[in-house]
């Protein structure tokens, strides 16, 4: 799972670099000031669960045998990013409205993660 995590984390944190470049600079002129906004949360989010999955990658390479709360936070991590960021993205695009039902899903997926994380950090014995 760790090599899953990390890789996973990378691929998104480039990708949140490359997607907001090519907003900022080949898509300005199409969008308007609110589609920015929306489109940069986006990135945003994304890279700061991006750098969550690496944290999740790292913390379980020092699990004794694995934590399946870290596990389930850095598929959660994962799954938010593609429903949050990847509605933001649609909605801010396309200023289609069923995109913005999806995004508190990615909400919600994120907040698994970060208390499932949490949980994980009380129930640790490595940590300390």
């Amino acid at each position: 799972m760790t090599k899953i995590f990390l890789m996973a984390g990378a691929i998104f944190g480039g990708l949140s670099v490359a997607v907001g470049a090519f907003a900022s600079h080949a898509l300005k002129a199409q969008m308007s000031e609110r589609s920015q906004q929306i489109f940069e949360t986006g990135t945003k989010y994304q890279m700061y669960h991006a750098l969550a999955l690496i944290l999740v990658s790292l913390l379980l390479s020092r699990a004794e045998g694995g934590d399946n709360l870290m596990t389930i936070a850095g598929y959660a991590f994962m799954a938010g990013i593609i429903l949050f960021s990847g509605s933001l993205y649609g909605l801010s695009l396309s200023d289609i409205k069923w995109f913005g039902p999806i995004t508190p899903l990615g909400g919600v997926a994120f907040l698994v993660g970060w208390g499932c994380l949490a949980i994980a950090a009380l129930k640790s014995s490595s940590i300390s």
